[in-house]
């Protein structure tokens, strides 16, 4: 059974401008329909059932369009403080769309026993800027500051069982510390993706998946 799936949807979306200036970038049109749309129908398509909206940025709007969730399927919640559900979940970026086989990369995190699940894809520096160090199958390094000799990039689909987050204060938690936090401790498991990721937060990736998301329409 696939776990719930945290999606952070809160950003301001500033690369993107005055696009988003009234508009959050999940309810963006992508072929037709708000980005989230696509998003959730995908999730619902590889077996997922329930969704918590980390949000905050026009929330309210986010909100008006989803619902509980039912009219696509699936069972929507809502969180303000990027907190996911209890017990474990996966977790993507609100701007993300990733084509992957979800159910294997879920059995291959569940069976090495780490807390933490990053994807990484070999990237070098092509759609974004890298920041993973990974050989061998083993992530070594994640940096956001310093991309040199960094070859990947975090693809955008982790995971995590609830007490990856014990000890942190309430509120809003910074993903790429807790990330860094987990590879220090030996307890973040490392995916390679072959796939590119597509994405909406610059204007290149919004031209890029929009063609993608017409084509599947089409």
């Amino acid at each position: 059974m696939m776990p719930p799936v945290a999606i952070l949807a809160g950003g301001l979306a500033t690369r993107l401008g005055d696009v988003t200036k009234t508009i959050p970038k999940a309810l963006l049109d992508i072929a037709g329909k708000p980005f989230i749309v696509h998003q959730l129908a995908l999730l619902r398509a590889v077996g997922v059932t329930r969704v918590v909206m980390c949000i905050a940025h026009l929330a309210d709007q986010i909100e008006a369009v989803l619902g509980d969730g039912s009219a696509f399927g699936l069972d929507v919640a809502y969180s303000h403080d990027k907190r996911g559900p209890n017990g474990e979940f996966l977790v993507m970026y609100g701007d993300s769309y990733l084509l992957c086989d979800y159910a294997t990369i879920t059995a291959a995190w569940r069976a090495s026993g780490k807390l933490g699940l990053m994807t990484v894809f070999k990237n070098d520096g092509q759609y974004d800027t890298s920041n993973v160090e990974m050989r061998d199958g083993c992530v070594l390094r994640y940096d956001k500051t310093d991309a040199a000799g960094l070859t990947h990039i975090d693809w955008g689909l982790g995971a995590f069982r609830a007490e990856a987050f014990a000890g942190y204060p309430d509120g809003k938690l910074d993903l790429v510390r807790v990330y860094q936090d987990l590879l220090a401790r030996d307890q973040l498991f490392g995916y390679e993706v072959s796939e590119r990721f597509y994405e909406i937060g610059s204007h290149a990736g919004l031209e890029d998946t929009r063609r993608l998301l017409s084509k599947e329409a089409s």
